[in-house]
């Protein structure tokens, strides 16, 4: 199963993100942000790569403020892993595919 990088909101965040039975990566994100732009080919291979075993969701800090400062996120882009409805790591900057995948690695 192929999954793309969905986009969630404030208001689908906890259906999407809290109550997915895979484990979730959120991309925090910004159109401003050109590190997250930088990302978006990364995000869609991890996404195609690791599909069956790992959810990718992007969250638009500008437009969803409530989840963004729940979660106290304050640079972009942060990537959070949820599993089980909580998160379990967080990173904090742009990264390589192969760097991505090592960190998530842990978390599978």
């Amino acid at each position: 199963m192929v999954t793309l990088v969905t986009e969630v909101t404030d208001a689908d965040f906890e259906a999407e993100v809290i109550g997915a039975e895979l484990p979730v990566l959120v991309e925090f994100t910004a159109d401003w942000c050109p590190p997250c732009r930088q990302m978006a080919p990364v995000l869609k291979a991890v996404a195609a790569e690791e599909g069956d075993r790992l959810k990718v969701v992007q969250l638009d800090v500008d437009a969803n403020p409530a989840t963004t400062n729940a979660y106290q996120v304050l640079s972009m882009p942060t990537f959070m892993v949820f599993r089980d409805g909580e998160p379990v790591k967080a990173m904090v900057g742009a990264r390589a595919r192969r760097r991505l995948l090592d960190e998530l690695a842990e978390v599978l």
